[in-house]
């Protein structure tokens, strides 16, 4: 494929916006640079005095290589920056000590505002708690006034610390005045936890506010850095009316978390007594609304206006692992904040779908930092870390202190994800014992709705099926349930059983194969080609795709753009595994396309199936000409590498380029088919689909219409519970916030008494085949695929085996994974078989005593059972010396690996 090699960005030849200090004709600016310099500073001055900084800072990357003003930015702020406002968040061993004597020699005049700054009347603090933005504690800054005071404290009071004196000028709080990065911004009293408070023997305080460049004196002596003199600290004096400082109460709501593989959700039913005190101000912004279930909110400050999410991306990054004992760990939008503004030619720590580690939490896991520091640490700790974040910002939000959780997990890994809780958060109380999987958490909410709407027919047995597409799984469960309403209660008897699953389907499968035909498309793009049309890639019609993947495969339809897609590799390149022996700039700048183009792949699909009407879209940095049906994507700037004749260079021109919905449409047609059909064939042919009253999608990913078309080609006029609701944010949320919803409906269900809940899990369907070789070398099945009957089997072998292989196989006959045992004579005990089923009695039936009993003195006999209540199967070895029975360890073993698992992050796609 020929290479342009047209330049990769274009001269920027508008005019420059005014900058904020004027340059000699000699180059030698007027105003003597600082040491450090803020982003808005930069972003007013011409790539010209960009580089005279680079020259006079001696920032030797700015002065070699041809960079272009965004790059110089970022280079600018890389090394002489001062990105982040200067607030105090973090204790100080004596900083509380520095200010108080600051205060005692510098405190100055008190500046006059003329009313211009209103703080909030009464402060409910608590100790052990922070105080954030989601408190509302506004401080109002009056933008209306137009005298030259008003103008001055406007322009001079943005983010800075505030001070809590008391009546005699004593330091009593450190607080924070944070933006909420609207325009204009309103601003918030904040605080940290960690900073605490020591309060006065009276009820008079004040809030004291600085100017920027007073502020930034404060911080630094706090943290005690080095800084020159100021000759006094002129401030604004707000009185406040009352400040109550309480200690958070610990509640027995229960508080629920669904933990996924893409995004996590948390929430709890309050109930009037939840707490003894209640903080009126968060009733009276309904930031707690009482009897009712309250959903977890999550700062979402990825772009400059914040806002708030009941959803946290389940991202971990790493921000200091200087000290192994203490790692310091980004989660949720802090973590993907700190993955999109970092630089191509430096690496840290970033985990997606933390949630596959299932199968391996318990190994150590190298972790490095934006310094370059490596660690060894626990899988084990980093999801243990994640979800105290999650449990911290339920508490902030609900002002108080959970000690007992309920956790939903996938139910063909039930037993293993309890496990799992129990070992990484070990100081909460976790309800185990009635833990309930996703999918029947989601039915659950269906039957709260209908006992609430009185939608249901007493005692009437009805059966469900929930398909639950997530992140990155998808699973079939099946349900029977039933509500009987008696004297006392609502009698409501589930048995649920897992039908089938795909571990590597998911949102992030169609997002992947949005950012394989994204990149095509630009490959043509950047080379001067001929541009590429879907029909071209996709060559079957979308009307015909159904039955072209039921004669000829999935993999027949997308045959062509797998091609294609390798044959962009040469230009926009995203394999950054293959760069590994390159030089450390040619990994970073292709681990960049990888991260770039699945970002805006997935912000694409968002648009397309999440925004009303919306059929065309394209990528831009502002939203002008947007027009009814087409949406502008808002990139804030173009990053993307591209292959220029053997030279890897980055473009920065946005590409003028508009996909459309019918494109994605048929992009994704074949992948959605195939994994309904893969779930639901056996069901059709059975003809028992027709005993289900209600097919249930959930998933944001299952906002897709093309689910609902696939569906019908096995359940015509069935009821599928997927309604065309408006394609608001708020009814998007609903899809992910049914599992945790119904979770929380459960447990309040069996707190007050209301419900009585019956619940039992049946032995699902494993859609796999467990083998082994005799030694004749003949294999024999131990565990068969899809079969109720055969989940258990046994080999026979000589005493002195050191190891025993077995083979995982899927549906197919396809080896999937090796297992194996590793059999030593020291961990045999002497048993009686009443002991043997003592310990084995709920799997009595596959241990029995006549297979015992014929085992000779030179056998060893491995008794190999697919478990009841966990994904996978149990290995026990047996032997014997004469008429000693001897057990051997067991060992278990899931079914699905993280090793054989895709992950589309580990830099081969």
């Amino acid at each position: 494929m020929p290479v342009s090699k047209k330049p990769g960005f274009k001269l920027n030849l508008e005019p420059p916006k005014k900058p904020s200090y004027s340059l000699n004709l000699d180059s030698k600016p007027v105003v003597q640079y600082s040491t450090t310099y803020r982003e808005k500073e930069l972003d007013e001055m011409t790539t010209y005095q960009l580089r005279e900084i680079c020259n006079k800072e001696k920032i030797i990357k700015g002065i070699t290589n041809p960079l272009n003003r965004y790059e110089l930015i970022e280079t600018i702020l890389r090394y002489r920056g001062e990105k982040e406002t200067l607030l105090i968040s973090k204790p100080k061993e004596g900083g509380f000590e520095r200010i108080e004597e600051l205060l005692k020699r510098k405190l100055g005049g008190q500046l006059k505002d003329e009313g211009t700054i209103r703080n909030p009347a009464k402060l409910i603090v608590y100790n052990d708690l922070d105080l954030t933005l989601y408190d509302r504690y506004q401080v109002e800054i009056d933008h209306q006034k137009r005298d030259d005071i008003s103008k001055a404290v406007v322009n001079r009071l943005g983010e800075s610390n505030v001070l809590l004196i008391g009546e005699g000028n004593e330091l009593c709080g450190i607080f924070n005045l944070v933006s909420d990065g609207h325009e204009p911004p309103h601003f918030y009293l904040c605080k940290s936890a960690d900073i605490p408070l020591r309060m006065q023997q009276h009820r008079h305080y004040s809030m004291i506010y600085f100017e920027k460049r007073d502020s930034d004196y404060i911080y630094n002596t706090y943290y005690d850095i080095e800084q020159q003199g100021i000759a006094a600290l002129n401030y604004y004096k707000i009185p406040l009316a009352d400040i109550e400082v309480r200690e958070a109460e610990i509640t027995e709501a229960i508080l629920s978390i669904d933990f996924g593989t893409s995004n996590t959700a948390a929430g709890a039913y309050l109930d009037y007594g939840y707490v003894s005190r209640h903080n009126n101000h968060d009733i009276s912004n309904r930031g707690i609304v009482l009897d009712q279930i309250n959903i977890v909110n999550f700062l979402d400050n990825t772009k400059n206006e914040k806002i708030w999410s009941p959803l946290l991306p389940t991202v971990v990054s790493i921000q200091d692992c200087s000290d192994e004992n203490n790692i310091v760990f980004q989660f949720g939008y802090d973590a993907q904040k700190a993955n999109k503004v970092k630089y191509y030619d430096e690496t840290f720590s970033v985990f997606f779908e933390i949630k596959r580690w299932i199968n391996n939490y318990d190994a150590l896991q190298e972790v490095t930092d934006k310094q370059g520091n490596i660690a060894m640490v626990k899988r084990s700790d980093i999801i243990g870390e994640y979800l105290r974040y999650v449990i911290r910002c339920a508490e902030q939000r609900f002002k108080c202190k959970f000690k007992t959780l309920h956790i939903t997990s996938p139910v063909k890994q039930k037993r293993q994800f309890a496990q799992m809780f129990r070992e990484v958060l070990p100081e909460y109380e976790l309800e185990t014992e009635h833990m309930l999987d996703e999918g029947t958490a989601v039915l659950y909410n269906t039957i709260a709705n209908l006992i609430e709407k009185n939608k249901y027919y007493d005692g009437e047995r009805l059966s469900a099926l929930i398909i639950d597409c997530g992140g990155g799984t998808t699973d079939l469960s099946s349900c029977t349930f039933s509500i009987e309403n008696d004297s006392v209660a609502y009698n409501v008897n589930i048995e649920t059983t897992y039908e089938n699953g795909d571990t590597n389907f998911g949102g992030n499968n169609i997002t992947y194969r949005i950012m394989q035909y994204i990149k095509i498309i630009f490959a043509t793009h950047y080379t001067e080609q001929k541009p590429v049309k879907i029909d071209e890639l996709i060559t079957v019609a979308s009307e015909d795709i159904f039955r072209y993947v039921d004669e000829f495969g999935k993999e027949a339809v997308y045959e062509k753009l797998e091609r294609a897609y390798e044959e962009a590799e040469q230009i926009i390149p995203t394999k950054f595994k293959n760069y590994e022996n390159r030089t450390r700039d040619e990994y970073f700048m292709v681990k960049n396309n990888f991260y770039f183009l699945f970002d805006i792949a997935d912000k694409m699909k968002k648009q397309f199936y999440m925004s009303e009407g919306v059929i065309r879209n394209r990528f831009q940095s502002n939203y002008e000409q947007e027009d009814d049906d087409l949406k502008i994507t808002r990139i804030e700037r173009w990053n993307l590498v591209v292959n220029e004749g053997g030279r890897l260079t980055y473009n920065h021109t946005f590409p003028d380029i508009i996909f459309n919905i019918k494109e994605i449409e048929l992009l994704l047609k074949a992948d959605i088919y195939e994994i309904v059909n893969k779930f639901l064939f056996d069901f059709y042919k059975e003809g028992i689909l027709s005993d289900f009253s209600i097919i249930k999608l959930t998933g944001q990913s299952c906002r897709i219409d093309i689910f609902r078309e696939a569906l019908k080609e096995f359940i015509p006029g069935k009821n599928i519970e997927f309604k065309h609701h408006s394609n608001d944010s708020a009814s998007i949320m609903e899809l992910k916030l049914s599992c945790v919803k119904g979770a929380i409906q459960y447990i309040n269900a069996r707190k007050i008494g209301y419900t009585n809940v019956n619940l039992q899990y049946c032995m699902p369907m494993i859609p796999y085949s467990v083998t082994g070789f005799t030694h004749e070398n003949k294999e024999k099945q131990l565990i068969y695929s899809l079969d109720q009957e055969q989940r258990y089997g046994f080999l026979s072998r000589n005493r002195g085996i050191r190891q025993l292989e077995l083979l995982l196989k899927d549906g197919s006959g396809k080896l999937k994974f090796r297992y194996n045992y590793n059999n030593y004579e020291r961990d045999y005990e002497p048993v009686t078989y009443e002991d043997i089923q003592e310990k084995y009695r709920d799997y009595a039936d596959y241990i029995i005593q006549d297979d015992t009993d014929n085992i000779n003195d030179t056998e060893v006999k491995f008794f190999i059972f697919a478990a009841k209540d966990q994904w996978g199967f149990f290995i026990v070895p047996i032997s014997r010396q004469g008429t000693q029975l001897y057990l051997g360890r067991e060992e278990f073993y899931g079914f699905e690996n993280d090793i054989w698992e895709v992950d589309f992050f580990d830099g081969t796609r």
